[in-house]
């Protein structure tokens, strides 16, 4: 399986995303891993920070000549704004210029203040702030680049912002990617993206946030990966434990989530089909988003995600307490964004893309990629096979 690990501060020096897991021989170029970080700088609302995010990396380990090793991959993004932080931010034994003591309320900040003993909000939200998910989309390219490889490709839509919806049922296929990037707000649709960019613009007018959802859709993903066996292992579960990590997000559902238990059981579940020519069960409807009993059914894979509105607003009102004083007051100001809602998109995509590839890899192993492209191949042919009933009660 995949295990990330990320490492670094919103204004440190450098973020650091290590991948363990990946198999040896993976295609892995750095021009691809800029690209997946300038999708997540993407999107109408976004502060002034992404301006400056040049988001410079390094792989300084685990790949060669652009292949990897099948060791540890690290890639370091640099903060092109580390000589504005370095005396801030400096990990040498000091004093910061000031404490940040009105905490702001549907942040990190209190909490963490009061459980690691911290007087100042910064020793929490530097580490808390959504730029710690650079790294992720980094370590996401890689995911996205091993489920190639197994014919798996994954795309985002923004679905709603603040009160403008998209009409349901419009997907992108994979190939509209860059169509979809191409939307100040990465919406398919053209009259929910207007929408969209007009409460966006009133809600920049009021010095206000405004959260939203998106719509992952995965294609070619095989059946079997999760299981039904341990609770821990079905990949619902796991996958709404990927997405529900991602900063301000607060709901995640898996294909038509709430709304299909509104029906009765007659009309909620995806009826199956036997294809003979391809040897293959389908379904026509994706209710369930490709996932049943914990384990991928091979169809259509739909996750859904919807994040709150920003904590930091342009025009500070929410109530707080200084911490030292414990006057009423309100929370502090940092440089912030109308909606993140495009970004979270990009994001979503990565922590689906590591979820799927680490299933892939328990599944299927290989120690090499040219191995599990052949135990996929071997495991798909098998699933075909029409005697294969009789060898599971042989």
């Amino acid at each position: 399986m995949l295990r990330l690990l990320t490492a670094g501060e919103s204004h440190g020096r450098a973020l650091v995303a290590v991948v363990e897991g990946l198999p040896a021989g993976l295609p892995i170029a750095a021009d691809e891993i800029r690209g997946e970080l300038a999708r997540r700088r993407l999107g109408f609302g976004r502060g002034p920070r992404q301006r400056f995010e040049a988001d410079e990396i390094s792989i300084v380990g685990g790949v060669r000549h652009g292949r990897t090793l099948g060791s540890p991959v690290a890639i370091e993004i640099a903060n092109a704004e580390w000589p504005k932080w370095e005396v801030e931010m400096s990990p040498e034994p000091g004093h910061p210029s000031r404490r940040l003591t009105q905490p702001r309320p549907g942040h990190a900040d209190l909490a963490g203040m009061q459980k690691y003993g911290f007087d100042d909000a910064r020793d929490v939200l530097e580490r808390a702030s959504a730029r710690e998910t650079a790294a992720r989309v980094a370590a996401g390219a890689c995911a996205k680049a091993l489920l190639a490889q197994i014919g798996v490709a994954i795309v985002s839509h923004v679905v709603q912002i603040g009160g403008a919806e998209a009409p349901a049922g419009i997907r992108p296929l994979p190939d509209d990617l860059a169509t979809v990037d191409a939307s100040p707000v990465r919406c398919c649709d053209s009259s929910a993206e207007a929408a969209m960019i007009a409460e966006i613009k009133a809600a920049a007018k009021d010095g206000d946030s405004l959260g939203g959802t998106v719509e992952v859709v995965a294609y070619g993903v095989p059946v079997g990966l999760g299981s039904h066996v341990h609770w821990d292992r079905k990949l619902d579960g796991i996958i709404a434990q990927a997405l529900m990590s991602i900063q301000a997000v607060k709901a995640v559902w898996i294909g038509e989530g709430f709304d299909v238990a509104r029906r009765r059981g007659s009309a909620g579940h995806d009826s199956i089909f036997f294809d003979a020519g391809s040897r293959e069960y389908r379904r026509e409807t994706s209710l369930a988003g490709g996932i049943e009993g914990g384990m991928s059914t091979g169809g259509l894979l739909l996750v859904g995600a919807s994040m709150k509105p920003l904590a930091t607003l342009n025009r500070p009102v929410l109530k707080t307490v200084d911490v030292l004083t414990k006057e009423q007051t309100v929370s502090f100001k940092e440089r912030t964004d109308v909606t993140a809602v495009p970004a979270m998109g990009v994001v979503a995509e990565t922590m689906l893309a590591l979820v799927l590839a680490s299933e892939a890899l328990r599944k299927f192993g290989g120690d090499s990629v040219s191995e599990l492209r052949r135990n996929h191949a071997s495991y798909l042919a098998e699933v075909r096979d029409e005697h294969w009933p009789s060898a599971v009660t042989d």
